[in-house]
């Protein structure tokens, strides 16, 4: 300790004696290192982070496989477990039925719980009605989680029961944003979707959620949705029917039993209701089992929208570490030079060579600390930055929790320790390489100049080189994957979507929650588009069940007329409202428009396959409880009722209509063997043809799509206007208020706003990349101006004779901006190599461009040249203003 104690004093003399070369090594070495603690603290919030509940290593979630995907009605998955795999043959959702069976009878659980959502829910009693999010959980949830309320008391399996009061539990940061943690909020009674639901509880503040990413403003037992008006729930039903999934189980395990041991009794209930239920759901050749996966594995969230983005963030940043290690080196190596007759005189006084070495390497990680120090501070802003990046043109807050724990803190030590070793080593281990006679019997001055030394310099400086030209590669690496993300970026914002998306305002009402039925929805909907349409300033107006471009898609399976049964094709939906076309602007190629009358007739019929959906539903949920016949056919007729009017888009007639006009065809409904409904149906008569316009996103091509007419439910408004649209919200909300002040208005933007957010991550890595990457290149070329500047330093004299001789001044300029441009030239040749390699792992990031894009890579080529002669030019130009009288007399 006592010879660490003294390397550190030494070192710290050393460096007081060289200020500007400790400020530009500390600033550049915490620019590196701040930059990987900041990406460092997401992956771990997002990656790394356990799910906040008690024991967490002993709580599973639960996963079907089989060979066959199960005859299921309905499958609802809410993003817990990621998406369900396109064809695949698993999923984590399960029926309520299904779920109250294993809680019956699995055994080998100290806990079952089941969740899904959140779900939108219209709350009021607390100020202006307003949209909450609320996660739908079993009466067994906080229990088994280990959750407990700081106030109040969690939700039991009590309170899960169709004849208990209706209660709810409040997230910790819902009740400080919306009850302004008042205590008096807790038995307090609120209106969920108009319906009165207590308040028992205030969840813990470390439990902000169960699957990663996602937050919710409270929790509402499974046994309340029937009463809370929740439009696809409709009644009891989905209660009760095994073929309606929707919920996901976790379980703890109970002490002393393996996964494995619970998984195979778990697998014995499902295999038996799939294969032996009232209805079999399953073939014993489907071989339906059931797997058991750690739930801080198999409940990813949200995490897969943004875990790729912060492993190319990792990248990036690796990068610039590794450019600013050199650049740093690059720095030590010419320093070492100064400190040449000071290594010779330690060496002849005895010191060992690992002495001195350890003396240097002790200077190099005292720079490492004071740049890990400031980095982090750095680190603290630039967390602040991407989270506000990621979270703009949202209404929701961050959902992971980014706070410092062992795993950043042993990070950020391991990487200030391993970046002092990194790049100290090298000019340590070249510094005491040291001829000691010459070294001697020299002064210092002579050293620089002398033919020792020179072969000496040639040997640091080749090293020198090499640093230089692995930054130049290192900072083409960033600078090709941010533009590749810049041009991404750009590509999509050129996008033709289809529709005009200047001056439209968007906004959302869902009169549903509140118990108005389809037809008064439909009805206050048309009231309001004519309120609206009259506003001054509003050009047209119109709504549909889904805006487009907000992420959003409904799809549906069609059936040919002349095909098979069970031939079925798959075209995607919407429900539009009067002048919906007019409105976005997409324009009308063949046909006509929808007409009072269509509306009129597509909501008697709608009205009618409602009802016999539900009155048939109640029949099957009847025999699959064992009470009575499977129906062979609808209770009610549906033969009488209209075909539903459709216009399709240019794709659609074009795939299904290859060789004619789609206009006066008819189209039959859902044909599938697992539901005998679809052959009673009306289905559809295709009356106009409209342009092709985007739905969902921008990413996605467009496909075979079929516009019907609104009968009731949600539905989002668009507004075009002769103005700025964000002018007319106030008197959006006065009218909306006007007509029912508890509906409330949600998601309002204007579609411009709409597709930024739509683009939010793209928008991310393009700005968070260039940064790094203008960051790679101003290090990359301050290596190089630093080389370059020492070499016209070490070489006063030989410049000196050069133009005594009778070199001129651009024969001086080109000599050393030569040496310069052939570096940078050889950094670019090495980076574009690497670049071609690594880049096609993010060609799914990219859109219409490739990975190894020539025109990037050769613009990205240009720009490093550009930049390396602006840092080779100001060492040139002081080469050539060296008087030759002077450099002669020089040193």
């Amino acid at each position: 300790m006592n010879t660490l104690l003294q390397d550190i004093r030494y070192g710290l003399r050393m460096l007081a004696k060289s200020p500007g070369f400790a400020a530009v090594a500390i600033v550049t070495l915490a620019l590196g290192i701040g930059a990987n603690t900041a990406i460092f603290s997401l992956i771990d919030a997002v990656m790394l982070r356990s799910i906040p509940v008690k024991d967490p290593q002993s709580l599973v979630v639960f996963n079907w496989l089989a060979n066959k995907n199960p005859d299921y009605h309905s499958y609802s998955n809410y993003g817990d477990c990621g998406r369900r795999p396109e064809g695949g043959h698993s999923g984590c959702s399960f029926s309520v039925p299904l779920f109250r069976d294993l809680r019956a009878q699995a055994n080998a659980f100290s806990g079952l719980a089941a969740f899904a959502g959140p779900m939108q829910f219209d709350l009021s009693g607390n100020g202006p009605a307003s949209m909450a999010r609320g996660e739908i959980v079993s009466g067994e949830f906080f229990s088994t989680l280990g959750v407990p309320t700081i106030l109040g008391r969690p939700l039991g399996p009590a309170d899960d029961s169709p004849n208990a009061s209706l209660a709810m539990v409040l997230s910790y940061n819902y009740w400080q944003s919306a009850f302004g943690g008042e205590r008096s909020a807790v038995g307090r009674a609120v209106r969920v979707n108009n319906i009165p639901v207590e308040i028992v509880g205030v969840a813990s503040p470390r439990f902000t959620n169960l699957a990663p990413g996602k937050t919710q403003d409270f929790f509402l037992p499974i046994s309340a949705l029937p009463q809370v008006n929740v439009q696809w729930f409709g009644n009891d039903n989905t209660l009760n029917d095994p073929y309606s999934v929707w919920l996901v189980i976790v379980g703890r395990l109970k002490p002393g039993v393996s996964v494995g041991q619970a998984q195979s009794a778990a697998s014995l209930i499902f295999r038996n209701e799939m294969l032996h239920g009232a209805k079999p759901l399953s073939k014993a050749e489907d071989n339906p089992r059931i797997s058991l996966v750690p739930a801080e594995d198999g409940l990813s969230g949200q995490r897969g929208h943004i875990s790729s983005l912060l492993y190319v963030m990792m990248i990036a940043v690796g990068a610039i570490l590794l450019i600013a290690c050199a650049n740093v080196a690059g720095l030590m190596l010419a320093r070492s030079a100064a400190r040449q007759k000071e290594m010779a005189v330690r060496l002849a006084l005895g010191a060992g060579r690992a002495r001195i070495i350890r003396q240097l390497l002790t200077e190099s990680v005292m720079l490492s600390v004071a740049g890990g120090a400031l980095g982090v501070l750095l680190a603290v802003w630039g967390v602040h930055a991407i989270t506000t990046l990621v979270t703009s043109g949202s209404d929701r807050p961050f959902g992971f929790v980014i706070a410092p724990d062992w795993r950043v803190l042993a990070f950020t030590v391991g990487v200030t320790f391993v970046t002092g070793i990194l790049f100290g080593l090298a000019p340590a281990l070249r510094g005491t390489r040291i001829d000691l006679t010459p070294a001697l019997k020299e002064t210092a001055s002579s050293l620089t100049g002398g033919a020792h030394a020179g072969r000496a310099f040639g040997r640091w400086f080749r090293l020198g080189d090499a640093l230089v030209v692995m930054q130049v590669a290192l900072s083409i690496l960033v600078l090709v994957g941010a533009g590749l993300l810049v041009r991404t970026l750009r590509n999509l914002h050129e996008i033709n979507p289809g529709f005009d998306t200047q001056n439209v305002l968007l906004f959302g009402l869902d009169p549903s929650l509140i118990g108005y039925k389809d037809a008064q929805s439909a009805q206050l909907f048309r009231d309001l588009r004519e309120r609206f349409a009259a506003l001054p300033g509003v050009t047209s107006a119109s709504y549909s069940s889904e805006p487009l471009l907000a992420g959003g898609l409904w799809s549906t399976s069609i059936h040919l007329d002349g095909t098979p049964r069970n031939q079925d094709a798959d075209a995607d939906a919407l429900a539009v409202g009067a002048q919906f076309f007019s409105t976005l602007r997409i324009p009308m190629l063949a046909g006509r428009g929808f007409t009072a009358s269509d509306f009129v007739s597509a909501a008697a019929t709608q009205a009618a396959e409602t009802a016999a959906e539900q009155a048939w539903e109640k029949a099957a949920v009847s025999a699959a409880n064992g009470n009575a016949a499977a129906p062979a056919k609808p209770p009610m007729p549906l033969a009488q009722f209209a075909s539903i009017p459709i216009i399709v888009n240019e794709a659609f007639a074009r795939k299904f209509f290859p060789k004619g006009s789609p206009v006066g065809k008819h189209i039959g409904d859902y044909q599938g063997s697992d539901f005998p409904m679809g052959a009673q149906y009306p289905g559809y008569t295709v009356i106009g043809i409209c342009g092709d316009a985007k739905y969902q996103d921008l990413r996605s091509k467009i496909e075979p799509t079929m516009y019907e007419p609104f009968t009731g439910g949600g539905a989002h408004f668009e507004l075009r206007t002769a103005s700025s649209p964000t002018a007319l919200i106030p008197a959006v909300r006065s009218v909306v208020a006007h007509a029912d002040n508890n509906l409330p208005l949600f998601e309002v933007r204007t579609q411009t706003e709409q597709i930024e957010d739509l683009l939010v991550q793209e928008r991310m890595m393009a700005r968070i990349s260039s940064f790094f990457a203008v960051l790679a290149l101003a290090l990359a070329c301050i290596g190089l101006y630093g080389l370059l500047s020492y070499e016209v330093a070490r070489r006063t004299r030989e410049i000196g004779i050069r133009m005594a001789l009778g070199a001129q001044q651009g024969d001086v300029l080109k000599l050393v901006v030569g040496q310069g441009i052939v570096l940078a030239l050889v950094g670019a040749a090495v980076g574009i190599g690497v670049a071609i390699g690594v880049t096609r792992f993010m060609a799914s990031m990219l859109y219409g461009v490739h990975a190894n894009d020539p025109a990037t890579m050769i613009a990205v080529a240009v720009l490093l040249a550009l930049v390396a002669l602006a840092a080779c030019f100001i060492p040139a130009r002081r080469a050539t203003r060296v008087d030759p009288m002077v450099a002669l007399r020089y040193e």
